[in-house]
């Protein structure tokens, strides 16, 4: 297990069902043959080993009678699969007034398809399984919910104009993360902003940027890396990742300039 708000979770989980299907006077074989799954795979979930999917869960109500209690657990075991630093950054996300990121490799996460998204956890190296590449997708579209958000926060994007160009998953794949682009710049709460490669100056050479100005007050920094996730929230430094997002954004091309940019890169890759 990643961390143990998932184990718990998992474990509270299997239990229930463990319990429910002795009520039941069902043996796990038995249990199984009932909802189509193996008797393996009864014992993994009971046991915390396997997560169950939402599916599973609405069988195993109907099937045990459980009037809703199994199923009602979907919610709670889906924010279990997604890795622990997705479940902290949408919490920090959930609560933010207002956001900025800066993004240099590809697409920002808040902004990607599932198509693009799936594509970048496909070739990554160790390879994933296609259940840890279905439960990072599946955390990485959920925190998109931000953009539904009411009130409405603020969401800025700089993308470097080398991630609109390269084929993440092949061009059909790129042609609909680009129109998805602009849809998303569209929204009146939102401004995306391209980074031109022809630019001399460029104050974003460090790497990518992620401001969160929370409800409280509070402004912090998320920083990424290949192997770590962690939150800034030193106020110096802080600060410097607030002046170096805010000069990158007036280096890059404005709102709208983006946005005729993003619709004539779809012209090109259709």
């Amino acid at each position: 297990m990643e961390d143990e708000e998932a184990e718990a979770v998992l474990r509270a989980v299997g239990r229930q069902i463990k319990l429910w299907r002795e009520a039941a006077g069902l043996k796990q074989g038995e249990f199984g043959a009932a909802i189509g799954y193996s008797e393996d795979l009864i014992s993994a979930v009971e046991r915390a080993v396997r997560t169950p999917q939402p599916e599973f869960l609405d069988t195993a109500d109907e099937v045990l009678g459980a009037d809703g209690k199994l199923a009602a657990m979907k919610a709670d075991v889906e924010k279990a699969r997604y890795p622990k630093k997705v479940r902290d950054l949408a919490k920090l996300e959930a609560e933010a007034i207002e956001l900025g990121a800066y993004a240099n490799h590809y697409v920002h996460g808040l902004l990607q398809t599932p198509e693009y998204a799936r594509a970048l956890y496909t070739m990554r190296r160790p390879s994933y399984t296609e259940d840890e590449i279905d439960r990072h997708v599946s955390a990485r579209l959920a925190r998109q919910e931000v953009f539904e958000r009411v009130p409405r926060p603020t969401l800025t994007f700089v993308q470097e104009e080398v991630t609109l160009r390269r084929p993440i998953g092949g061009w059909p794949v790129l042609q609909r993360q680009l129109e998805h682009l602009l849809a998303i710049g569209r929204l009146r709460h939102v401004e995306i902003q391209v980074m031109p490669n022809d630019r001399e100056d460029h104050a974003g050479m460090g790497g990518p940027i992620r401001l969160l100005k929370l409800r409280n007050g509070k402004t912090v920094a998320h920083e990424e890396g290949q192997t770590y996730s962690r939150v800034v929230s030193d106020p110096r430094e802080v600060q410097l990742v607030e002046m170096r997002y805010g000069i990158i954004r007036a280096q890059a091309l404005s709102p709208r300039e983006s946005l005729a940019f993003i619709e004539k890169l779809i012209g090109e890759v259709t």
